[in-house]
């Protein structure tokens, strides 16, 4: 078969619930300290930021989340997504393997954010919130955020972390557009931002420094709160719609994957399509392997330590046990600018702990090579993040073609990278550097993370 098959669903079989992985875990992930007093933190303490409904959300022990009828409404400008067959990537591979790809890159703004940024615009919305604040790497979170906003009239400012600003330009016009105000971070318009800027003038930023920004603004601001494109539970329950819709569209395909595989960088996009997927798995209903990916640069769960640290690098925000590098790492500024934060979901680094779910690491060279190899064949070119996906995919898929064996890949490719693409041409003129760190510079990193 040549070109590649298509599995859409109707829009009356879009999922109308969210699944919480955690009520099916073998034992609940830890809770999140309050950095003062070393207790659980409780709703009060999360209530500065967000809403009461997204709080219930994230300590929600329910395995199943009804998706309010205004969020699907707009949902349905773009979902369901399409589940493809990469008959032609197969082809160009010469592997046995069937590889299929979950496309999110046909969202409003290209890329799965928007599954999480509409519903959090509403559940502020409807508590009387007038302005959010946030930060972004890559923009895609920011671009996602920044729509939602102008769908329920809310006001959005974004911290953008400097390297990713400066790199893609169009994706702050993407953001204006949509009604939002950026700032490139770290700005000198906090507290957080200024600390940095003294000491580290030329600082390129990082996730963390941007997260303490627009926390900081948040704060101190009534009428404001906080939304985070990854990380927390009720980010990565709001993305499972991707791996809900995939199961059905697996059905519709007569197949069922081995290999489940996706980038991460937060984990909110890995955790949107592999939830589900797990479920089944833990029913004892599949048996796929799963695995996350990310950066050599930013190897939070294959490097780093599984301990309490803060998600910010001034330290505002509670203690989360995740995976991390140290929140106070400054990560090189790679092109994947959506896959450099320190730390990594606690949820997901829970679920790795169990062994449910396995991590790799791969350079940057590799997986903008699989990115070009793709596109090539699929006609797509993918965003940096979900190159990494494409890579261990690519590797997977050489791997049968090496055994004979006839797996079944499966990937979320969470985004195109139609204002990325300086990043490609960096890969094609050969300036791309792969960048590992050094055990001396991970020593340094981890140095401050809070004793416990």
């Amino acid at each position: 078969m040549s070109g590649r098959t298509k599995f859409v669903l109707d829009e009356a079989d879009m999922p109308t619930q969210w699944y919480n992985v955690v009520a099916d875990l073998p034992e609940p992930p830890p809770p999140p300290l309050h950095p003062g007093t070393g207790e659980p933190v409780g709703p009060d303490d999360l209530a500065p930021l967000f809403p009461m409904a997204l709080i219930q959300q994230e300590v929600s022990g329910e395995r199943y989340i009804p998706i309010p009828d205004e969020v699907q409404e707009v949902y349905r400008l773009w979902r369901p997504s399409p589940l493809f067959r990469a008959h032609r990537l197969e082809k160009a591979l010469g592997t046995p393997a069937r590889i299929y790809y979950k496309y999110e890159g046909v969202s409003p703004v290209g890329s799965h954010k928007p599954n999480t940024a509409v519903p959090q615009a509403f559940y502020n919305a409807a508590e009387g919130v007038t302005k959010l604040t946030t930060e972004t790497g890559a923009g895609q979170w920011g671009s996602a955020l920044a729509f939602a906003c102008a769908q329920f009239g809310l006001e959005c400012e974004v911290w953008q972390v400097r390297a990713s600003y400066d790199q893609k330009p169009y994706r702050k016009i993407m953001m204006e557009t949509f009604g939002a105000t950026v700032h490139p971070s770290p700005s000198d318009l906090t507290n957080s931002g200024r600390a940095v800027l003294k000491e580290h003038p030329d600082s390129t930023g990082s996730l963390g420094i941007a997260i303490s920004e627009a926390v900081e603004m948040a704060a101190a601001d009534p009428a404001a709160r906080y939304a985070l494109g990854s990380v927390l539970n009720h980010v990565l329950m709001h993305q499972t719609i991707i791996g809900e819709e995939a199961l059905r569209q697996f059905e519709l395909a007569g197949d069922t994957p081995d290999v489940i595989v996706g980038c991460t960088g937060g984990g909110s996009n890995f955790g949107g399509l592999a939830f589900p997927f797990l479920r089944e798995k833990l029913a004892g209903r599949i048996s796929p392997s799963i695995r996350a990916v990310e950066p050599a640069a930013c190897p939070s769960l294959t490097r780093g330590t599984y301990t309490y640290d803060f998600g910010d690098t001034a330290g505002l925000t509670p203690l989360l046990k995740m995976h991390t590098l140290g929140h106070d790492f400054i990560p090189d500024p790679i092109h994947a600018g959506g896959l450099r934060y320190h730390g990594m979901s606690p949820l997901l680094s829970h679920i790795v702990s169990l062994g449910l779910v396995d991590a790799v690491a791969v350079g940057q060279n590799e997986c903008f090579a699989a990115g070009v190899r793709f596109a090539r064949a699929e006609g797509i070119v993918p965003a940096p993040e979900p190159t990494h996906a494409l890579a261990e995919c690519v590797r997977e898929a050489l791997r049968c073609k090496e055994t004979g064996e006839e797996k079944v890949i499966l990937t979320a490719l969470c985004g195109h990278a139609h204002l990325d693409l300086p990043a490609y041409e960096s890969y094609l003129a050969g300036d791309m550097v792969d960048r590992e760190l050094t055990d001396e510079e991970l020593q340094t990193a981890m140095s401050t993370i809070p004793a416990r």
